[in-house]
């Protein structure tokens, strides 16, 4: 074994290193380097994008539909994505005009003790209702960007189709026909009856049957029949009216391509306002950073 030296010194940036050189000879040097350095510091590089996607009901399985969703959705790395799920008061389905009040009136409650939207940079109310969340929020907290998968499903339905085109919305109950189409006319400012708002097509279930309590096969058998009401309208962009239908698209699309053929029911618009509403707070945090002085 050759012989060996160790020799200690230090390096410009400080750190304590142990290099090994062996020649030729067989000779092996070792020497270590000490860190001198006191204090450091860090420079903000980066900046996330952290989205809450709230569900106003206190069903947890529908939190994970909608997760699911999110999850198959093409997103920067520096978007973070959070769900949250109401506490047990609120209803497990929100059904009808005293269920969206309710739940409205829990979760308000539960966000001001709790302080958790101080976290985030946007809110996104996942009940495809004209939900008072979505305006509470948006006065309690100015900064954030807030909307619900109701607006964003409009906003995307008209971004994407042609003028001359139409669009409807397929729903659970009953309820909803005249709320959704109310808040329509009342959202994009006219009464026409006449838009390119095709109008509200509904199945008899509530949100809550489209994750359990009702037989696959009924639920199927029950949006194709709403679907196809609404595609005999001559729509060209399906609008899924429930956070509970969250991967459900390929069952409206084969509907479109039953009564239509195969490209018309490839080239057919099936928006699920989940996706939509991710996408648009993602835009709307961008350009509240770009047009606004924070």
């Amino acid at each position: 074994m050759g012989n060996s030296t160790q020799q200690q010194f230090l390096d410009l940036n400080g750190a304590l290193v142990l290099r090994i050189h062996l020649d030729f000879s067989n000779n092996l040097d070792i020497s270590t380097e000490h860190d001198t350095t006191v204090t450091m510091s860090t420079t903000f590089v980066r900046r996330t994008t952290r989205i809450l996607v709230l569900n106003p009901n206190s069903s947890a399985s529908m939190t994970h539909g909608v997760e699911v969703a999110i999850r198959g959705m093409n997103l920067p790395l520096s978007t973070e994505i959070y769900t949250y799920t109401a506490p047990p008061a609120s209803p497990a389905s929100i059904n009808d005009g005293e269920d969206v009040q309710q739940s409205a009136d829990v979760v308000m409650r539960n966000l001001q003790e709790t302080g958790i939207l101080g976290e985030y940079d946007a809110v996104l109310v996942a009940c495809y209702s004209v939900h008072p969340l979505v305006h509470l929020i948006q006065e309690n907290r100015p900064h954030l960007a807030v909307t619900g998968i109701f607006e964003a499903s409009i906003v995307t339905s008209l971004s994407l189709l042609p003028y001359q085109d139409n669009w409807g919305i397929v729903t659970t109950g009953k309820f909803w026909e005249k709320h959704l189409s109310d808040g329509v006319h009342h959202f994009v400012g006219s009464e026409n009856t006449n838009s390119r708002f095709a109008g509200v097509e509904t199945t008899g279930l509530n949100a809550g049957d489209f994750h359990g309590g009702v037989d696959p096969a009924v639920v199927r058998q029950k949006l194709c029949e709403a679907t196809k009401r609404l595609l005999d309208r001559g729509v060209q962009a399906v609008v899924m009216g429930c956070a509970g239908m969250a991967g459900l698209e390929d069952i409206i699309r084969s509907v479109a391509t039953e009564e239509r053929g195969e490209e018309a029911g490839r080239k057919l618009l099936v928006i699920d306002g989940v996706k939509a509403g991710v996408g648009l707070l993602e835009q709307m945090v961008r350009n509240k950073r770009m047009f606004q002085r924070s």
